[in-house]
């Protein structure tokens, strides 16, 4: 099965409450605006691990390579 940018925004709505989320991508290598409560008080690093967390074995087995930008509402808003 093909992973598709649509695949993944499925994925990281299941698995983490996001107010915002964006993901293009094209079969191989995904771009992602990730926009959730969950980040706030959290490094980079952390909101990274809660996304990963989010996408379980998926990121070895189906997702190659994605780049993410995290941020809670109130940096997305601002």
């Amino acid at each position: 099965m093909t992973t598709t940018p649509e695949l993944i925004h499925s994925y990281l709505s299941a698995g983490l409450e996001c107010t915002h989320l964006e993901v293009e991508g094209d079969g191989q290598h995904f771009q992602a605006l990730i926009v959730s409560p969950a980040f706030a008080g959290k490094r980079m690093v952390q909101r990274h691990q809660l996304v990963y967390a989010a996408l379980g074995d998926r990121m070895r087995e189906e997702i190659h390579a994605l780049s993410m930008k995290t941020l809670t509402p109130e940096e997305y808003q601002g």
